[in-house]
């Protein structure tokens, strides 16, 4: 196993100080199933505490935040990106061992993360009212101002990803912000929070609290002092989160999942799209709300696809992410047993296993690996096209036309993505028109991450958008100033 870097410190940043918590929770790196590190198990407490800190920075009653202009922020979020790029291989580094992705994945997690902050640094103060024609005698305006406390409840598959996204956009606004990161993964946060007060961040602006989500991040949703609530997780637990802002009206931004489907043509370019098919459900280890978890060939092709594709995966290898190989393990052993007792649920009702990767000689025997491999013959409305496995499992559907593969493609409870590959334009717009989902991608999938673009769903894959400027204005309230000037 490589050397860990330095680790971040294993305590709760509440009002700019590192705070000690009663309890402890053990980190494991999934590709050995041993504990590498601790961090804190906030309470109720702790919890009630960073709330208070917050709500007192955005106040300015700890310092400078409140009285921070837009160009000041600005300045600094764009600092902070410069730091997160300084510290790079250190914050990859921890991202790799804490969720066990592969070291290059890990590394484009981490310059995403730098490139959140760079580009809400560079919107921070661009983010406009208007003016809206009136009576004669009224001069109207609009003002976007920030809600307040944040609360933030990011997942473990992407926490250096997920913390720039959410972050930099409620700072960028001049909001401020109570982090509650998963328990499984967060040391890249705890790091990146360094980082922060590193570079001269206000007391309280940033508050992390780590710990169970039955524990802190019940009690943060709960809480009746945070004014904006923004959510990434599954959708049993998104509906909990939910419920509890809903007692004190604060709003909320979810985004809960997906089964996206990726419509594969007859006149699509194979060699193009194949490589995007294969990625879109390998990354992470198919961890990924967006994970292109569906792939819709057109009949025509179906038997050379399927060759292809089964070639493809049988050539991919799984081991530790300091190996870099094409996939790592499943964060822990519960998401592991989950993912395999589905599988062999699938066998029994006669699903095919077309294709598998494999273990790489030598990886470690410990970790929660599941190899990538690929489903055919599945009966129409089975699980497995329906519901987030989410593990490197890819499952394989035939259409015959256009109006079977839009039903296919719709026929799930989420919408969070969709890829659309083929050379006909009229096809590409009824399609992207006719698709449920909040994404759609045309002869590509993912856009590299697309930080700039509107990412959210419908359905149960949630509600509101964050990145791009659409994330930023959600960050914001709407007032409208009417003055009768006579």
């Amino acid at each position: 196993m490589a050397a860990l870097p330095t680790l971040p410190r294993s305590q709760a940043l509440i009002g700019g100080d590192w705070v000690t918590t009663q309890a402890v929770i053990d980190v494991e790196a999934p590709a050995r199933g041993e504990a590498i590190a601790h961090i804190a198990r906030s309470q109720a407490s702790d919890v009630d505490e960073a709330v208070t800190a917050a709500s007192r920075a955005f106040a300015g009653e700890l310092g400078g935040w409140a009285g921070w202009n837009a160009r000041r922020r600005s300045e600094w979020l764009l600092a902070f990106a410069a730091a997160i790029e300084a510290d790079h291989e250190r914050l990859a580094a921890l991202e790799c061992a804490d969720t066990g992705k592969p070291m290059t994945q890990a590394r484009g997690d981490i310059t995403a993360c730098a490139r959140y902050f760079r580009f809400y640094g560079g919107a921070a103060d661009k983010l406009h009212g208007e003016t809206i024609p009136f009576e004669s005698d009224f001069a109207v305006l609009t003002l976007r101002e920030p809600y307040g406390v944040c609360a933030q409840i990011i997942p473990w598959n992407y926490p250096a990803q997920i913390f720039g996204r959410c972050v930099a956009a409620a700072l960028a606004a001049g909001n401020t912000v109570v982090l509650k990161p998963a328990e499984d993964a967060c040391l890249s946060v705890l790091r990146l929070a360094e980082l922060a007060l590193e570079q001269g961040l206000p007391p309280g602006v940033l508050n992390v609290v780590p710990g169970l989500g039955g524990e802190a991040g019940a009690a943060l949703a709960a809480h009746p002092a945070i004014d904006h609530l923004s959510f990434t997780g599954s959708p049993e637990t998104g509906t909990r989160v939910a419920q509890a802002a809903a007692e004190h009206h604060v709003p909320v931004t979810m985004e809960l999942g997906g089964k996206s489907p990726q419509l594969l043509f007859a006149d699509a370019d194979l060699e193009a799209a194949l490589p995007f098919v294969v990625r879109g459900i390998i990354q992470n280890a198919g961890q990924t709300c967006s994970a292109g978890s569906r792939l819709l060939v057109q009949r025509d092709i179906a038997d050379d696809v399927l060759g292809r594709l089964a070639e493809r995966f049988e050539t991919l290898r799984c081991d530790a992410g300091e190996a870099d190989a094409d996939c790592g393990p499943l964060i822990n052993a519960r998401q592991k047993a989950k993912l395999e007792a589905r599988l062999e649920a699938a066998r029994d009702d006669g699903i095919r296993t077309l294709a598998r990767g494999r273990l790489a000689e030598g990886a470690p025997a410990g970790g929660h690996f599941v190899v990538p491999q690929v489903l055919s013959d599945i009966p129409e409305g089975h699980e497995v096209l329906r519901e987030e496995l989410f593990g490197p499992v890819l499952a394989v559907q035939v259409f015959s036309d256009e109006a079977e593969a839009l039903a296919q493609a719709n026929g799930t409870d989420f919408g969070l993505c969709a890829g659309i590959w083929t050379r006909d334009g009229g096809r590409q717009l009824r399609l992207a028109k006719g698709v449920r989902s909040g994404q759609v991608f045309v002869n590509n999938y993912g856009a590299a991450g697309g930080i700039e673009l509107p990412f959210g769903g419908v359905g149960r894959s949630g509600h509101g958008r964050e990145k791009g400027f659409e994330g930023l204005k959600s960050y914001t309230r709407l007032k409208t100033v009417a003055i009768r000037h006579g």
